[in-house]
């Protein structure tokens, strides 16, 4: 037989001869230990194809010229890993095998190890456009600089530390997305387009005006049911959102000179999500999704770490000197793709949404505006 065995393909010798953790053999750890360093290099494994295929995604998204034929290929490369980061949530029962004195037999030989020092997750939320600064730190310490301070002193903290500082000066998924939306044509208007900031600002205030609109009808159909005693509460509360809308659609909760930016990249969020229906928006609205779902398994996948230390070891301090379930349950507040979650809370039933104006353009038709 010519040409390599499975084996030699995969490397499996070597593969397997790496479940050692500190000892010289795996024959010399225990079954308990073997358990959990097989499972946690298999979520490395799968954090590896992550970040590879968030990147592919991210650079067809980051051209300058998105065609609709592209859309498709950055949504397959986010499906596949929404489907790993899936698997991931439900690998944390592997992980649950392992009984508290199973776990604490070996448990003193981490220190200072610890998952928080896992540089491939944390370049993974890089990739996604976390903000350093929503960060969170346990105690004093900063997350990557920890890791950068630990890499001085590690056999393999090169590698680590180059990984790391690589994806902390690349574009953001994030970044990408929102340069994508800001030039996403809002009723038949592109930026550069005579007229494209008051044609945006007057689907807006169209918008605004159903939402008015749709809240009085919703005050109306509350009062009949609840009673003219909660008029007064329901009033004010339907005032607040109006103008917590109004305040998210215009960008009036960012900086000044980022407003410009932001009120159209959230119009044309709030414009792929009304008319999803449409056929060249089919594929931008199931773009959104993806993301969503990603950060949605992202969140999970912090709860389900938080749950599963705290039924193997509950509130103990963590091997890296981390407050242990604290700090996870703390990260799982994280969100990146806030204008995404955002736009939510403000979406119209179909048949309430503003006209369509150019209806036309939004056919299977190719077009050189995306």
């Amino acid at each position: 037989m010519s040409g390599p065995t499975y084996w030699d393909y995969l490397q499996l010798p070597s593969l397997l001869d790496m479940q050692r953790g500190l000892d010289s053999s795996d024959a010399d750890v225990s079954v308990d230990e073997l358990h959990f360093i097989t499972v946690h290099q298999v979520y490395e494994l799968w954090f590896k194809l992550i970040i590879r295929s968030m990147r592919l995604a991210r650079d067809h998204l980051a051209q300058p010229r998105v065609s609709e034929e592209t859309i498709p290929y950055v949504v397959h490369h986010l499906r596949r890993v929404n489907t790993i980061l899936d698997l991931l949530v439900r690998q944390w029962r592997v992980v649950e095998t392992l009984t508290p004195q199973d776990f604490l037999a070996f448990r003193d030989k981490l220190v200072p190890a610890s998952g928080f020092q896992s540089f491939q997750l944390r370049i993974i939320e890089c990739l996604m456009g976390l903000d350093e600064s929503h960060r969170i730190r346990y105690g004093k310490v900063e997350p990557l600089d920890h890791i950068r301070k630990l890499a001085d002193a590690s056999p393999g903290g090169e590698v680590a530390w180059r990984s790391l500082e690589q994806a902390r000066g690349e574009l953001s998924i994030l970044g990408a997305l929102n340069r994508w939306l800001l030039r996403t044509p809002v009723q038949g208007t592109s930026p550069g387009d005579p007229g494209d900031d008051e044609n945006v600002r007057a689907f807006l205030d169209a918008y605004l005006d159903r939402i008015d609109q749709n809240h009085t009808q919703q005050l109306h159909r509350m009062v009949e049911r609840l009673g003219e005693d909660h008029r007064p509460h329901v009033e004010e509360r339907f005032a607040s959102i109006q103008d917590q809308a109004r305040s998210f659609l215009y960008g009036l909760d960012v900086v000044p000179h980022e407003q410009d930016s932001a009120r159209r990249i959230r119009a044309a969020v709030l414009f792929i999500e009304s008319y999803r229906d449409l056929p060249l928006l089919s594929w931008p609205r199931l773009l959104l999704d993806m993301i969503v779902e990603f950060e949605e398994q992202m969140v999970l996948f912090r709860s389900g770490h938080a749950r599963m230390v705290e039924r193997v070891i509950g509130r103990r301090v963590g091997t890296g000197g981390s407050s242990g379930v604290d700090y996870l349950d703390k990260t799982a507040s994280y969100r990146v793709f806030r204008d995404l979650w955002a736009i939510r809370t403000v979406l119209l039933p179909r048949d309430r949404v503003p006209e369509l104006r150019s209806p036309e353009l939004y056919g299977f038709v190719s077009t050189e505006r995306q």
